[in-house]
């Protein structure tokens, strides 16, 4: 049986950790702008208490994912670092070196293979590996454009590597198809799919090797929040960590919030859904 979260903001329960792991889309901003009470929150953790590493599922090496920062207001001092899927998938695609990689995702994903050493190709049959970084024609491209696609690589044993397992990702008030939601039918076709980012472990190994850097010692798990709005991905993945975890109502299922008054009951039911457990929840971060 899955607990309710208690109702809390970060301010409220601070002291009880020396660390964050926080999730970025959905939480810190939409893909337009940042939440600024999402930042101060972050702003004052990091004043008050310890590190926040900010943790994505964003498919492109952290320098890039960090470029969009000042224009969407996200201040430097509300994090000491940032680790993304797209790093994590890096050394996955460095094991199937030299390829062929058969992409799947927008060109502005390209820089996740900078400096790799890769041949890519165009052709299912010829290819070692499929790395999916999105769908090609955001944001509003379907899943089920790719089917026959899929069914075709999944036929042939390409495993794939999805370098954002997020099914949605909130930009601006609309939810758009991530990778996941790719991954997951090539699944159901029978195909294996390898992923990096959260809510498995490689993501996890960077943060914690940042905190160690940062902090000169071994982190204590039980004195480290995760902070996210994906049960099946930030949720589950601190459930895996053994971490606490504070769920974030308002990014990708914050239309699922209509009653305030009736927040923790919607927010136990959807975890319930998704078999993720969270200590805490709250519609945003807040301090």
């Amino acid at each position: 049986m899955i607990d309710p979260p208690r109702l809390a903001t970060l301010g409220e329960i601070a002291h009880n950790y020396d660390a964050v792991l926080c999730d970025v889309w959905g939480v810190v901003h939409n893909g337009r702008m940042a939440f600024a009470e999402a930042v101060e929150a972050l702003q004052r953790f990091r004043a008050e208490h310890g590190p926040v590493i900010l943790i994505t599922n964003a498919p492109r090496p952290q320098e890039y994912v960090t470029r969009l920062f000042p224009g969407l207001g996200v201040m430097p001092d509300s994090y000491d670092a940032v680790v993304s899927s797209g790093d994590a998938a890096r050394f996955a695609l460095e094991g199937f070196a030299p390829g062929p990689v058969y992409q799947i995702g927008p060109d502005f994903d390209d820089p996740l293979y900078e400096g790799i050493e890769l041949e890519f190709t165009e052709k299912a049959g010829s290819s070692a590996v499929v790395c999916c970084t999105g769908l090609r024609h955001l944001p509003d491209d379907e899943p089920t454009n790719y089917h026959a696609e899929l069914e075709e690589l999944s036929d042939l044993g390409v495993p794939m590597i999805c370098a954002n397992p997020d099914i949605v990702f909130r930009f601006g008030d609309k939810l758009v198809w991530a990778a996941g939601s790719l991954a997951q039918i090539y699944e159901q076709l029978g195909g294996r799919v390898i992923r990096p980012g959260k809510p498995d472990g490689a993501i996890y190994d960077l943060a914690f090797t940042k905190l160690e850097e940062l902090e000169g010692r071994k982190p204590d798990r039980t004195r480290v929040l995760a902070i996210g709005d994906g049960p099946a991905t930030d949720v589950k993945g601190a459930m895996r960590e053994d971490l606490d975890c504070m769920f974030i109502g308002g990014g990708i299922h914050g239309d699922a919030f209509e009653d305030p008054e009736d927040f923790i009951r919607s927010a136990h039911a959807i975890l319930t859904n998704e078999e993720a457990e969270a200590a805490y929840a709250a519609p945003a971060l807040l301090w």
